[in-house]
């Protein structure tokens, strides 16, 4: 057991571990052990509020604080180092990170890159050139609706100190571009389902300039980077842009590029190919 890998999955923005319990159980099935961790404030640390509940109170809802209030970055690589160094004890480790997780296994990946022995983005931000969120600037980004999360916008995310959306809502014009955004080819009873493992809060902190890949500790990591063929929030042109920029910093520790046919979360709904794929990296 000690030669086998273990996976380590870390979830994007307002999700959380219970994300990835299909695709554990299909690597399970195929042999495989893996952990899938809640960053700080999600999953049983989430701020779930009794004005978030039926019958809402959006008014009480947009005052409510929130734990994920002041979380950063950091805090969010520590937690990542955290679950690393105990892994990292029965074997080799594959960090896998989704969406905003991959700003996540970015900051671990410069701060111990000796606790990965492989990092792998799921159509995951890989920060190269760009802080994160100066990416949606670009012209890869022009198709991606930045206006998504508005209409379930609750409070003032600067006086929160947090993001909150009501992802509760019933709104059909919101339902319908949520599922546009992340999950299109899911039919609508798997959309709603996706939707409510989500939670309202998220952290407001991405990372700067020191967060990007660093070519001295990052970059000696072996790497892979799983396209998402049909992906409306981070499109394919950008995640190849971004598969590019890091070969750039490292051509002699190229990405190993996969691809899968699925939305942004249709491959956590539907995980059998995606278990595959991570399976053979895990052979290989």
């Amino acid at each position: 057991m000690q030669n086998q890998p273990t996976f380590v999955f870390v979830h994007g923005a307002f999700a959380n571990s219970f994300s990835f319990a299909p695709l554990q159980a299909e690597l399970a099935l195929l042999g495989h052990r893996s952990v899938a961790l809640d960053l700080p404030g999600h999953g049983f640390e989430a701020t779930f509020a009794a004005a978030y509940q039926a019958p809402q109170d959006l008014d009480a809802l947009a005052a409510e604080p929130g734990r994920i209030k002041g979380v950063t970055l950091a805090d969010n690589a520590a937690r990542v180092i955290e679950v690393l160094e105990r892994a990292k004890q029965n074997g080799p480790t594959i960090l896998v990170g989704h969406s905003r997780g991959g700003a996540a296994i970015t900051a671990a990946g410069n701060a111990r890159p000796d606790l990965i022995d492989r990092i792998a983005y799921v159509s995951a931000w890989c920060p190269v050139d760009l802080d994160v969120n100066d990416y949606y600037a670009e012209p890869e980004m022009a198709d991606v609706d930045p206006g998504t999360f508005a209409p379930a916008l609750v409070g003032n995310p600067a006086e929160l100190g947090l993001l909150r959306v009501n992802f509760r809502t019933a709104a059909p014009e919101t339902l319908a571009a949520f599922k546009q955004a992340f999950s299109a080819d899911l039919t609508d009873d798997e959309f709603r389902t996706f939707l409510n493992t989500f939670q309202p809060d998220e952290n407001l902190d991405v990372g700067t300039s020191a967060d990007r890949t660093q070519a001295t500790t990052w970059g000696r990591i072996p790497k892979t980077y799983v396209r998402l063929t049909d992906d409306a929030s981070i499109p394919l042109a950008m995640q190849d842009r971004m598969i590019r920029e890091a070969n750039a910093l490292t051509p002699d520790n190229p990405f190993d590029v996969g691809t899968l046919e699925s939305s942004h979360l249709s491959w956590l709904v539907h995980p059998k190919p995606a278990a595959q794929l991570l399976a053979d990296i895990a052979a290989r």
